[in-house]
Parts: structure tokens; sequence; C-alpha cells
């Protein structure tokens, strides 16, 4: 049983160094200046297993694996690793379009808040170098399933390269073209009602042992429903 009520199987590996929860979408990595009384993940945590370190983010909409540090020295390790690129972090994406590509390299700079939606833009003179590796899973006609490997770690990154490459997120409302932004039936995924994305894997060496870790996060409820109603949609008579 979860040590945080309302949210059964978060704990997907708890240790003195580390605490690795599957995050649920609709709920923040950190307060909410908007809404400072909103529940958000690190302070439920700090409540259920005591003081915890934010190493990296996921957006309140994106769902998935994400690590905390439990002691101080653990959360300057990880921070190291995630600085030198030496942590690998797996997204699973659903997108709107069908690739003409099976594997493709994104390497176009990017600068958040750098238009009035305050949208991460691709800028040439002024972004930071931001590379992601996509490569195609399944296709169901005009959508896709896309792993994205982030090899950098700018804000909003596998959101705006997809974009930029023409294929946003299903039921993105920020980075989607305005035909595409909501689901249901323009995207034939009623189940889902958030963004297509899920932080599948996430890999570093672990500070207690030196040894190096994967874990997975499975898919939630609502994003391996909507996989399956287009995997239905698609499949030959």
């Amino acid at each position: 049983m979860s040590l945080v009520p309302g949210y059964p199987n978060l704990a997907l590996y708890l240790d003195d160094a580390l605490l690795v929860v599957n995050k649920p979408a609709g709920l923040p990595t950190l307060i909410d200046g908007f809404h400072p009384d909103a529940p958000y993940l690190a302070g439920l945590l700090g409540v259920a297993y005591g003081r915890v370190w934010v190493v990296h983010r996921l957006d309140k909409e994106t769902s998935g694996v994400i690590a905390f540090a439990r002691s101080a020295q653990a959360h300057k390790d990880l921070n190291t690793q995630f600085e030198q690129r030496q942590a690998s972090k797996v997204y699973h994406a659903m997108v709107i379009g069908q690739p003409d590509w099976d594997e493709k390299t994104v390497d176009l700079p990017l600068r958040p808040d750098g238009d009035r939606r305050h949208r991460t833009v691709i800028d040439q003179q002024m972004g930071k170098p931001a590379i992601t590796r996509l490569r195609v899973l399944e296709v169901y006609g005009a959508y896709a399933l896309v792993e994205a490997i982030p090899l950098t770690g700018r804000t909003h990154q596998i959101r705006a390269h997809l974009a930029a490459c023409g294929y946003p997120l299903i039921a993105d409302r920020l980075y989607g073209r305005s035909g595409d932004m909501h689901s249901g039936s323009t995207t034939g995924t009623e189940t889902i009602q958030r963004l297509g994305l899920h932080a599948r894997s996430l890999a570093f060496f672990n500070p207690l042992n030196g040894q190096r870790q994967t874990f997975e996060a499975p898919y939630p409820q609502d994003f391996s429903g909507a996989l399956e109603q287009l995997r239905q949609g698609h499949r030959p008579e």
C-alpha cells in the first residue's frame, strides 16, 4: 500500500539515498505559485517518507518515473550525474501524424519563454543547444507512439522538438496545431484528457553503491487505454 493517501502504487524504489516514484498526471512536481494550497508531489512525499530533495522535474500533465534524493549528499551526486548527462531518460509520446522516418535525431536550439504564450521556441541565435533522439514504436493511421530520448534537459524540450518536426503530442494545448489541441473525437482517444507524454524509464548510478540502475514506470490507465483505443481503431479487418 502506498504511504501517500489517494495515490496507490506510487513508489517504484526506496533506499537511504533514493526515492523513485511513478508520478501521476495532473500532480505538479513542485508547489504551484498560482495554487499554493494545492497538493504537489514533493510535498506529499516529504510527509510520507521524510525530507526529499528535487533532482529533476516533470510537467504537471506528464506521468511517469521521477527520482528524488533522500540526503544532501545523494542530491549533490545525482545533480552532477544529470548535469554531466550520465543519467538517461526515455519518454513515450503519443503524437498526431505519421512520421515518414523510423528514427530521427532533432538538433535544434531552444529558448524558453520565447513568445507571448511563454512557450519554448526554436532560436538559432539565442537558443541553448538541445538534442532529442526519436524512434517510432507503433503507427495507428494518423497517429503514432514515439520513443523520445532527450540528450539535453531544456524546458519543454520534447514537446517543442516534436512540434517543430510537425508531430505534436496528442492533447498538447500549448504546442499543438489549432485543430489538434484537444483530445476526444478529434484524436480518437476519449480516455486521455491530458498531454500524451509518459516518462517511461530513468537510469543513473545509485549514490549508495555506484551501481547503475534502471527504473521503469508502467503506463497509467488513461495512457494505456488511449493506446488500446488507437490500436483497435487501426487493426486490419
